[in-house]
């Protein structure tokens, strides 16, 4: 059996470390068994490709995101970067592009199907549930391993609902926002979940962050994010100095890597590589782009440690996805599939 390691602290909820030990025993029955539902999602467990590895999985049935607790890992040792984007006006309606720039560890791609929320499909860095390389050559076969999956719904890295939103976020130095008494604390991935579950635009989404407090203060790095939806529309959600600040696309598209929007000018954000390649492109084609040129462009900004990239179309509920910079071998998934 694979478990957190007691140094890491829980961060994602902002809960405890008391408290993660003891929702890490999960929602199990007297014999230590599982809901019907658990059995059927962990029964669609399977293994996509080996090399990442990238596992799938469907999870049904309710769940409560705010008691999906998790623990961080360790910050890499290496320079992170990632990059998003939205393409407004592809030929079947928005694209929404993201490389996800980390340490090489297993991923799951994770679909939720739950009664009372839409349904999406997200990528979830399976390190932070405690899986490692070793766990995961042994995660198929090792029940009390697979058991840990069924809490990758708090802690989505980028994904989209059946409405069409899209989420995704990357780090940069600082990150601060508002705190409110009585307002609910969760941590900085787990704000994405809400989101997917609660919002169908980028205005509810936003809604959805100011709903709650953010936590980067135990363990994860500060971030901000990027919104879309369905009608094309995006924003840039940031925390700065206190303060929740919402940054709109330029029309037809928005544009998203490692430093903050709020404050800075074209000249400034330009002076970055990757912005500036992906805002040249968007801004020519007016934020025209198809899946594979989406594709294209996530390759020319990608980094020598991009684990993923991901090409969501977001009025089909589709996405291309592929690994470690191999762009000649893109998988497909749908939600409804």
């Amino acid at each position: 059996m694979t478990t957190v390691h007691p140094s890491r602290r829980a961060v994602l909820l902002g809960t405890p470390a008391a408290a993660l030990a003891a929702a890490c025993q999960g929602d199990t029955r007297a014999a230590g068994g599982l809901t019907r539902d658990e059995e059927r999602s962990l029964a669609t467990l399977r293994l996509v490709d080996p090399g990442l590895p990238l596992f799938a999985m469907t999870l049904y049935g309710p769940y409560d995101p705010l008691r999906q607790t998790t623990a961080m890992a360790p910050p890499p040792a290496r320079p992170f970067a990632c990059s998003l984007f939205l393409a407004g006006n592809g030929p079947r309606g928005p694209l929404f592009g993201r490389n996800f720039d980390w340490d090489p560890n297993p991923a799951l791609l994770l679909t939720t199907r739950p009664p009372k929320a839409p349904a999406s499909i997200s990528l979830v860095d399976i390190s932070y549930l405690g899986i490692d390389q070793g766990a995961a050559r042994r995660l198929l076969g090792d029940a009390e391993l697979k058991r840990l999956l069924l809490r990758a719904v708090g802690i989505p890295f980028d994904g989209v609902n059946a409405h069409g939103l899209a989420v995704g976020m990357a780090a940069v130095d600082t990150a601060r926002g508002p705190v409110v008494p009585d307002r609910p604390v969760v941590g900085s991935a787990r704000i994405q979940r809400l989101a997917l579950d609660q919002a169908r635009t980028v205005d509810e989404a936003v809604a959805v962050f100011r709903r709650y407090t953010v936590d980067f203060s135990q363990g994860g790095p500060p971030l901000h994010y990027l919104l879309a939806d369905a009608r094309g529309r995006a924003a840039a959600v940031e925390f700065v100095d206190g303060e929740l600040k919402v940054i709109p696309g330029a029309g037809d598209w928005h544009d998203l890597v490692n430093f903050v929007l709020s404050g800075t000018t074209d000249e400034e954000r330009h002076a970055d590589d990757r912005y500036r390649t992906i805002a040249r492109r968007l801004r020519r084609t007016n934020g025209r782009l198809d899946p594979a040129g989406a594709m294209d462009l996530l390759a020319a900004v990608a980094q020598s440690h991009t684990r993923w990239s991901a090409v969501y179309e977001l009025r089909h509920g589709t996405m291309g996805l592929a690994l470690r910079r191999d762009y000649r071998r893109v998988h497909r998934f749908a939600m409804a599939a």
